[in-house]
């Protein structure tokens, strides 16, 4: 191995050997365990988000392989309807074409085109990530095999009455002129207006107050509402308005859903584009007006001075003709939410049109019962909360989509408007007898990609097919995702599982956080403050990230202030941490919290713990290389105390480990493993080696024992940390293979550790960390007192028990090469100490002689400051206690706390007079 630890001269070869191997492929053997990825987006590249999501799963399915499951870790990518076509669309635009220049047919084919050359970038970056799935078996949402799934589900939900066609209210994005779902909605407070109009009774008798922060839907109005208690308008219930600058009559009615203590308590409402007033006209019969065309421009239902006008051009044009009229009652600046489409930043409309929906609430019971009853678990488990909220209050679900790239929707259409769904146009005629001359038409709009990825657990392993596949590895074991798709994904998935397969997708699922900034704040372009994963594992140099967070920015004033933040915060550009480090970083950040901020300060630590690890391995070979190490398994061995300690150690090791990812705390394995590898066998066990190894009048077989333990505790270490950080401990476990005896290719495919207690020496547990504790008081002395690491001193130990008697005259050795001491000596009661810094072990005094060793001056200087801060926190204590208010009202364990802090400061402050009295004497 080479002395420094450079991660970029492993980490692509051992990941093209792996998968030039074939190891990421089920074994065959053991139980079945698997893992669906959630699919990335085609046009996708690696996020954080996805960087610690994919790390977690690679963990997990790398822990069961090394177990002996027979493990999936089935991979693919999501077509993404909207952002392919947006990426294709802008391709063409380049080019001075659009699509229906091409058609449908010869613009599908250029994003096919366009997927086979660039839409591999993201899987390209998991391999970086090391991620582990089969590749072979990749999927793709719009592959023939899935198609025919997606195909096979709408027409058998369709036959089964849970599909229909209908006109309902739609998020409608007016640049694409297609439904998109609420999670491609981004709604963002922003400064707006709440302009107040007068709305004239019909009767002439006066008028009502509404407030509106779109004006321009009033010429859509069909009512105004009040709350049936409101005393101010009861009289009024039944009554209509005139419609201002329409002149339709419209009534006024009374629902519980007006807020009578908001604005004047008066609510205009237009069913046709409002959401809740869609609601509350389905629940008073009132006519639903549409006013808006496709691309959100005023349509023939309005009067004809706004026809064909933009949306916001007739918002003003509203505004001044009511003001005209004398009908303009005020305007209130009003801070907003403002949806928006997240691709194309247009304001979303909720919009009247002719779309195909899923019956949900049957398949939504069912998805409950499965979750209630324990099929399914979330963990953590307070995300069962979110998942009930939402499928408890469970809405027909719309999932078709104006789109060109997709799975088109199977449906036809004669020209007396009869609906036919069928695999195909002949199927269609045969079954419905339609002579060959009557013109059927296939419908234009493609399914929701949500639709698709819904069959994902089953689809991918080749349903309808009984493939051998899906029988080995459905149910999947666990679903690891974010919070945010619950609803979106993971319950539309177990709904449409539960009905075509008759069980479960998954039986477990582990809900992360999402990541941010290191102030907490969401990675966005906009802010700035995004972070690429592969420029924390490769590096980047600052102008290069510069150039990264400002291209395509068009405003000025924002590319500047990123630029600004960005050279503050990276002056130097972003270093090479390497594959490892950034996934150890993940895992420490994994706990069962919501969000996760990423501070790059700790990715430089994991950087050091890899280096740590490489460092102590190269110290193991030096001593063990051309050595017996006992690979050939004879027992002509002794173990030093320190191995029987570092074994012992290992077997507590690993059962936190195992624990924590077997609990999906990978924060908790993770730290279990760092404190081993670096407090326990660096810090502490191969200093431990070095008298043994470095002693010539050592035995053979105590120094056999000890090389023994070296590498064998450092094979199975590597085993354990395998998971987390593969790319390096498949390098340094090639090397220490041999010496072990151990066999295989690779590590990837090495058995996984399983602790054993009966290697857990609990007298060797006592009497190491008993050692410790001596050196550690040893060492804190000499730092307190400055004196240098290499000086030998001398050491007494004072009123000790016969055990601490015992360890001291077993592990002489130990201490001295460890503390750096010349001589050791037990004080029997009544022998007189010299003056001496002491640091306490249990009840025994740990002793060092400061004639000679320390500053006279200095040290009485140190003492005065701390005498001086102790009695000022005893002249604190006292007062506290002498104050009735405090001793009389606080409870009486409380007060009790204070005394024993006031006994504790005034004890200190004694020891302390005494210490500056033997200082002095010096």
């Amino acid at each position: 191995m080479d002395k420094t630890y450079q991660p970029s001269s492993i980490e692509q070869k051992w990941y093209q050997t792996w998968e030039n191997s074939g190891y990421f492929a089920p074994s065959g053997e053991g139980d079945p365990y698997c893992i669906m990825i959630p699919p990335p987006n085609v046009t996708g590249s690696l996020h954080m988000g996805h960087g610690f999501q994919e790390s977690i799963m690679d963990a997990l399915v790398r822990y069961h392989r090394m177990k002996g499951n027979n493990t999936l870790w089935q991979v693919g990518t999501d077509h993404a309807g909207i952002a392919t076509q947006m990426v294709v669309e802008r391709l063409l635009d380049a080019e001075g074409k659009s699509r229906h220049d091409l058609g449908r047919e010869k613009f599908i084919e250029r994003v096919w085109e366009w997927k086979e050359e660039s839409g591999g970038n993201i899987t390209r970056q998991l391999r970086r990530l090391g991620a582990s799935p089969d590749w072979s078996r990749e999927r793709f949402t719009m592959d023939d095999g899935f198609y025919k799934a997606v195909q096979e589900v709408f027409i058998r939900l369709h036959e089964d009455g849970l599909i229909y066609r209908g006109k309902r209210l739609v998020n409608w994005d007016p640049k694409l002129h297609t439904a998109v779902s609420d999670l491609e909605v981004i709604s963002e407070e922003e400064n707006g207006h709440l302009w107040h109009f007068r709305y004239p009774l019909t009767d002439g008798s006066g008028h009502l107050v509404v407030a509106t922060t779109r004006p321009e839907t009033m010429l859509g109005d069909t009512a105004v509402a009040v709350h049936p208690e409101d005393e101010r308008y009861k009289d009024l219930i039944g009554k209509t308005i005139t419609l201002p600058l329409v002149g339709r009559e419209i009534p006024i009615i009374a629902d519980d859903y007006v807020d009578k203590e908001f604005g004047t308590g008066c609510v205009k409402i237009t069913p046709a584009h409002d959401f809740n007033d869609y609601d509350m006209g389905k629940r008073h019969n009132l006519d639903v007006i549409n006013i808006l065309t496709d691309d959100a421009k005023l349509n023939n239902t309005v009067p004809e001075k706004y026809r064909g006008m933009d949306r916001f051009d007739a918002r003003k044009q509203v505004v001044e003709d009511l003001e005209a009229l004398g009908l303009l009652e005020k305007i209130q600046d009003h801070k907003l939410k403002v949806p928006r489409g997240d691709r194309t930043g247009v304001v979303i409309e909720p919009y009247l049109t002719n779309q195909w929906y899923v019956k949900t609430q049957s398949l939504a019971d069912e998805a409950i019962k499965n979750v209630e009853d324990g099929s399914i678990q979330f963990v953590p488990k307070q995300y069962e909360n979110m998942y009930f909220s939402w499928m408890r209050d469970i809405q027909d679900w719309c999932i078709s989509r104006q789109l060109w790239w997709g799975h088109r929707i199977p449906a036809w259409y004669d020209n007396d408007g009869n609906v036919y769904v069928a695999r195909n146009e002949e199927e269609i005629r045969q079954k419905n007898n339609i002579a060959a001359d009557v013109e059927l038409r296939q419908d234009e709009d493609v399914l929701d990609t949500w639709f698709s990825s819904g069959l994902w657990t089953f689809g991918t392993l080749g349903w309808p097919e009984d493939t051998d596949f899906l029988k080995t590895f459905h149910p999947s074991s666990v679903l690891v995702t974010g919070f945010d798709i619950i609803f979106f994904w993971v319950a539309r998935m177990i709904m449409l599982t539960l009905y075509f397969k008759k069980e479960v997708p998954f039986h477990t699922v582990y809900v992360h956080g999402l990541v941010r900034d290191s102030h907490g704040q969401k990675m966005s372009k906009s802010k700035g403050n995004v972070l690429d994963p592969i420029d924390l594992i490769d590096g980047i140099d600052l102008e290069s990230l510069v150039q990264k967070r400002t291209a395509g920015m068009m405003l000025p004033h924002l590319k500047e202030k990123i630029e600004k933040m960005t050279r503050k915060d990276f002056p130097e550009g972003i270093a090479s941490y390497g594959t490892d480090a950034l996934r150890y970083t993940y895992y420490s950040l994994a706990s069962t919290g919501r969000d996760i901020n990423f501070d790059v300060g700790r990715i430089e630590g994991f950087r050091n713990f890899c280096n740590k690890l490489w460092n102590a391995s190269n110290y193991v070979f030096m001593n063990t290389e051309g050595e017996d190490c006992g690979q050939d398994g004879s027992d002509d061995y002794q173990l030093s105390l320190a191995d029987r300690w570092i074994i012992a150690r290992l077997q507590q090791a690993e059962k936190a480990v195992i624990e924590g990812v077997n609990t999906y705390r990978l924060d908790l394995a993770s730290q279990a493993l760092y404190d081993f590898v670096w407090k326990d066998y660096c810090d502490w066990y191969l200093e431990l080696t070095k008298p043994v190894l470095w002693d010539e009048n050592a035995s053979a077989a105590i120094k056999k024992g000890t090389r023994r333990t070296l590498v064998r505790v450092l094979e199975t270490t590597l085993r354990l940390a395998h998971p987390l950080i593969p790319f390096i401990t498949e390098e340094i476990w090639q090397r220490v293979k041999p010496l072990t005896g151990a066999e295989g290719d690779t590590i990837m495919l090495a058995r996984y550790p399983e602790p054993d207690e009966s290697k857990v020496d609990q007298q060797a547990l006592a009497d190491i960390e008993w050692v410790k504790n001596v050196v550690v008081g040893i060492r804190n002395i000499r730092g307190e007192m400055n004196i240098a690491p290499s000086k030998q001193l001398p050491v007494y130990f004072q009123n000790g028990s016969v055990n601490d008697k015992r360890c001291m005259e077993e592990n002489l050795q130990f201490l001295k090469k460890l503390a750096s001491l010349e001589q050791l000596e037990w004080l029997d009661a009544g022998q007189e100490a010299p003056l001496s810094a002491t640091a306490i072990v249990g009840e025994m005094e740990v002793l060092v002689p400061m004639a000679g060793l320390i500053d006279k001056d200095a040290e009485l200087a140190r003492l005065n400051k701390e005498l001086e801060k102790t009695q000022k926190e005893v002249k604190r204590l006292e007062g506290k206690l002498n104050n009735p208010k405090f001793v009389d009202k606080a409870p009486a364990d409380v007060v009790q706390k204070e005394k024993d802090k006031l006994t504790e400061y005034q004890s200190s402050a004694q020891k302390l007079e005494e210490q500056k009295k033997k200082i002095k004497t010096l």
